[in-house]
């Protein structure tokens, strides 16, 4: 087994557009972070090539991360940032909520509108995580949904107060709920 000290070498596991999801599962350097699929998927393996999240997040050391999903508040979520790469795209989702959440299908809105949240729990990361450590939670992946939450809050519609998103945390620390 191939031991990765970073997030970069495990995004490039995924090698090419042409490797399918599930081997990319099964290669035993990501098999062995004992990530869940969801986080896989929507961080490693959707944003492989995506030189913005290697820059915010290439050093973390997969191996420091234990991923758990969690409860975070609305308000929470209302205030946290993302990666310096994409600074200010959670702003600019705001401003149209009901575009971005239309534009990822009727389902999408449909939860939006009867539940106030997300079909698919974003990902987070503990900042205490980055190079340099910082504090409290950021949105790695999910930045459209964060940005229609923000957006339907600050347009009066309707928001759960809580939402699961799946939150990675430095080994030893334990989850807030």
């Amino acid at each position: 087994m191939t031991e990765l000290a970073n997030i970069e070498a495990l995004m490039m596991r995924r090698g090419s557009r042409g490797r399918s999801f599930e081997t990319y599962c099964s290669d035993s350097a990501v098999a062995a972070t004992g990530w869940p699929h969801d986080v896989l998927e929507q961080w490693l393996f959707d944003h492989w090539d995506n030189a913005g999240f290697k820059g915010d997040y290439g050093t973390i050391n997969p191996r420091d991360v234990v991923w758990r999903l969690e409860i975070v508040t609305a308000e929470e979520l209302s205030e946290m940032p993302t990666g310096d790469a994409d600074a200010g795209c959670i702003e600019e989702f705001a401003k149209d909520p009901d575009h971005w959440s239309g534009n990822r299908g009727p389902d999408v809105s449909r939860c939006w509108e009867t539940d106030g949240t997300w079909l698919r729990p974003p990902v987070l990361i503990d900042r205490r995580l980055l190079n340099p450590p910082g504090s409290g939670l950021q949105v790695v992946e999910g930045r459209t949904r964060v940005g229609v939450l923000r957006g339907r809050l600050l347009h009066g519609k309707f928001v759960a107060p809580e939402h699961q998103a799946w939150v990675g945390r430095p080994s030893g620390v334990p989850a807030l709920y």
